[in-house]
């Protein structure tokens, strides 16, 4: 699936990807018209009858499968562009916001108001990057995949500092085998297991890394995960589910409990995940759920590094939650 994709990505986007220098000024918006090469094949388009079934939360109003593969590079170049410039003299912060599975708005609303939190409260020196599966906002954000995160890296690696940390934020579901679900059906999207992650971040050399993961069973990302300089903050035991995914939720759990509860009023990760953990037990107990148990792992050096950070910012007011809105538009928080 991996190769399909990245296949397709790169004869849609032709040369335009081999030339592509994340700090070069990019176009203020992306056309989403038809491609130009007209030979490419769509992703939804199969002589399986199956496919009706994957095709059903794709957008009748909005770019094709096609359409949204080939807009990629530029809708990268694009998001990167949008970091804004890097305030010298401190560590800077630089969030992804990864919202792996396309089929529920909880993981869009997490991506995107942890996005927005961040730039609003942690200031000039703070930098966010969604990546985001969801029908709404297919000309928003590029899709979050395999291929999309290492471009976003890379791009991020030419622009960062050797003391600026990296912060990854991953919400989607996960398995029992430690496999994050990535999935906007028809494309042809990869699942992300615990050490394929490992190896994409070993890929790129960043010293300082914050990564959250948000999944049911993310307590198994931690192990190819513990470096030296690493962060690591699951919702979950390796071997428990997480809560409050699903349909009718607007956050999960640990996206309510860390991101809106605890970093609202703390800009100390490690305190904001011990506050999240006890509200979260509460929750469960209350509602009678098999407690998750969220995990931590502390790397050396990250909480001197991290401490260096935060007295370089002046933390803003505390930024009101809002789910991401039924259009295509990004979200916005309200204070």
């Amino acid at each position: 699936m991996r190769t399909l994709f990245a296949a397709l990505l790169a004869f849609a986007a032709g040369v335009l990807l081999m030339a592509w220098l994340p700090g070069r000024t990019s176009s203020s918006a992306v056309a989403m018209t038809p491609a130009a090469a007209s030979s490419v094949a769509a992703a939804s388009s199969s002589d399986d009858g199956g496919d009706d079934q994957n095709d059903a939360d794709w957008p009748q109003q909005g770019p094709s499968p096609e359409q949204v593969l080939y807009a990629q590079p530029q809708m990268l170049r694009d998001e990167l562009a949008k970091l804004g410039p890097r305030v010298p003299g401190k560590p800077n912060l630089y969030l992804v916001a990864f919202a792996g599975d396309g089929s529920q708005d909880v993981f869009r609303n997490e991506a995107e108001y942890a996005a927005t939190m961040f730039r609003k409260r942690f200031g000039a020196s703070t930098h966010t990057l969604v990546l985001e599966n969801n029908p709404a906002s297919l000309s928003s954000y590029p899709i979050a995949g395999w291929n999309n995160l290492e471009a976003a890296l890379d791009g991020l690696s030419r622009v960062m500092h050797p003391d600026d940390i990296l912060m990854l934020y991953l919400t989607t579901h996960g398995s029992d085998d430690h496999e994050l679900l990535v999935d906007m059906d028809p494309l042809p999207l990869d699942q992300i297991g615990a050490q394929d992650l490992a190896d994409i971040l070993k890929e790129h050399a960043f010293k300082w890394k914050v990564v959250v993961v948000n999944a049911c069973y993310s307590g198994g990302f931690i192990p190819p995960l513990a470096t030296k300089g690493t962060l690591v903050l699951t919702s979950a035991r390796t071997d428990r589910s997480s809560f409050g995914c699903g349909t009718e939720s607007d956050l999960t759990y640990f996206g309510h409990a860390f991101l809106v509860d605890a970093l609202n009023h703390t800009d100390n990760f490690i305190n904001a995940f011990d506050q999240a953990r006890t509200e979260i037990a509460q929750w469960e107990q209350h509602d009678k759920l098999t407690p998750s148990r969220p995990q931590s792992y502390v790397g050396d050096g990250i909480e001197d590094e991290l401490a260096a950070w935060r007295k370089g910012i002046a933390p803003g007011p505390s930024v009101r939650f809002m789910p991401a809105p039924a259009a295509s538009a990004p979200a916005t928080a309200g204070l």
